[in-house]
């Protein structure tokens, strides 16, 4: 690719990351409610987020690689307790956040942990979209649940795809990613779609 053409695609990217899921939180707040939404799903997202950055760090990646995670990872914290808040579970959003943060110290303890977590990371991340679409399966209702961001994702995905070439468990990661991004976003249209004409 182009060295203009990279960088575009870089600022896109942290561009369409620093809103990500601003439809999301936009289509929870103007309902009251998170119906559609599966605490799980976000709940393992959040976990591969976390995991990812904090293997990037550790391995001292260059910040343009990652530099969208701790974006990213704010707006799941605030994502996942507005779904707990409107599930009347906020209690539990605060000890869920007691975990990651003790999680995000262990993971660096030994080079061995952070190396298994990132090894599992893509598995987590594909548990989380899985998660999701079973809900949505479940449920046969999008609810609140936002095309826009799951096409933004997948969109993000697409990009790194363009730009990771170092590392082959990363590459596949992306490539996971962006199918699933994909088959969530078309699976909430679909439920949407049938919503309306119900």
């Amino acid at each position: 690719m182009a060295p203009g053409l990279l960088d575009v695609v870089h600022l896109t990217t942290w561009a369409v990351c620093a809103v990500i899921k601003l439809p999301q939180l936009v289509a929870v707040l103007r309902a009251g409610s998170a119906w559609g939404l599966s605490a799980s799903s976000v709940l393992l997202e959040l976990a591969g987020f976390l995991v990812f950055l904090r293997y990037q760090i550790y391995y001292g990646y260059p910040l343009e690689t990652y530099l969208e995670y701790p974006i990213i990872i704010v707006q799941d914290a605030i994502l996942l307790f507005c779904i707990m808040y409107f599930s009347g579970k906020t209690k539990r959003a605060f000890f869920f956040a007691v975990v990651f943060w003790v999680g995000w110290y262990m993971l660096t303890l030994q080079k061995w942990i952070i190396d298994l977590a990132m090894n599992l990371c893509t598995f987590i991340s594909a548990a989380s979209k899985l998660v999701q679409l079973q809900h949505l399966w479940q449920t046969k209702d999008a609810g609140q649940a936002s095309a826009l961001t799951w096409g933004l994702s997948a969109y993000t995905c697409a990009s790194k795809l363009q730009t990771t070439w170092c590392e082959a468990l990363i590459l596949i990661r992306f490539i996971i990613m962006f199918i699933l991004n994909i088959w969530v976003t078309a699976t909430i249209l679909h439920y949407s779609k049938t919503k309306k004409t119900d």
